[in-house]
């Protein structure tokens, strides 16, 4: 009896922290193995150790968030030809996970390696076009990045600290998006509206992608088009309105120009010499024509 207890509270729970999308899931076609990872809340003393470990206060929502549950992981695979193929992941890395994404460097390294802030550089957003977008983090000691989720390899969605002093605490966080080309492109402002995004985008393959200005690979978007249609269809209208300015357009007079096929060469006219050549081989034909005649 109190099994059942238990599994239906830790159903009430789950339902309540994906938002139903667990049983939105399991109806599609296609999706099967749904797994939904339960965790333990963290406790209040870890969160305020890490608050003072890393000189950061943490957003309320998120701490809101850790003390419901440490970290969220939501799974879901496909059948494809009698196999299931993993494509779906929702993750939330836990309070012990939420590392820095700028690690001290080690003692044993060699002293001239370049760091990410050797890879810094000044950026201002009126020259990428970008007039209204926020400032990017820096890998310098002015930003305080914490990793969130790996996104499986294809980027980082990272909590961010900006404009930050040495030995002061930091209180303002955001959500950016470092994609593997180590470019900053930013998601949200607060923690909960990231939060639904992911459920909204159902954890697919580069979904964060969407918010950069080239978008997911064309396999990602063949996945986005089956499972969540009507989104992709809004995000490709809003591009439309933006005037597909982040769109590779190929235009093949430009792009092509100066490889057209050459024309074929004319053919030389015959000089008299060779004319006289040839009328010179064509008697002696005829005349040995003739002499087999003979």
């Amino acid at each position: 009896m109190e099994e059942t207890k238990d599994s239906l509270a830790f159903k009430v729970v789950a339902e309540r922290l994906t938002l139903g999308i667990t049983r939105t899931l399991e109806h599609m076609p296609g999706v099967v193995d749904v797994r939904f990872a339960e965790r333990e809340p963290a406790e209040k003393r870890s969160l305020l150790s890490w608050e003072q470990k890393n000189t950061c206060i943490l957003p309320e929502d998120l701490r809101d968030f850790y003390l419901t549950t440490d970290g969220f992981t939501l799974t879901w695979s496909v059948k494809l030809d009698n196999e299931c193929v993993p494509l779906g992941c929702m993750m939330i890395n836990s309070v012990t996970r939420l590392c820095p994404l700028l690690q001290p460097v080690a003692l044993f390294s060699l002293p001239n390696a370049p760091s990410l802030a050797d890879l810094d550089w000044e950026e201002s957003s009126t020259e990428s076009g970008l007039e209204h977008a926020p400032a990017a983090p820096r890998f310098d000691s002015r930003s305080r990045i914490f990793e969130l989720d790996s996104c499986g390899g294809n980027g980082k969605v990272c909590l961010v600290y900006k404009n930050c002093t040495s030995g002061v605490v930091a209180q303002q966080s955001e959500i950016w998006f470092l994609d593997r080309s180590l470019f900053w492109h930013f998601l949200t402002a607060t923690f909960t509206s990231y939060y639904r995004l992911m459920i909204t985008h159902l954890g697919l393959p580069e979904w964060q992608y969407a918010f950069t200005p080239y978008g997911p690979s064309p396999q990602a978007k063949q996945w986005a088009s089956l499972y969540q249609p009507l989104t992709l269809s809004c995000e490709l209208s809003l591009a439309d309105l933006a005037g597909d300015s982040y769109l590779n357009k190929l235009d093949p007079i430009k792009a092509f120009k100066g490889r057209a096929k050459a024309p074929a060469p004319k053919k030389k006219q015959p000089t008299q010499c060779s004319i006289g050549g040839a009328n010179k081989g064509q008697g002696n034909t005829g005349g040995r024509h003739s002499g087999t005649k003979r």
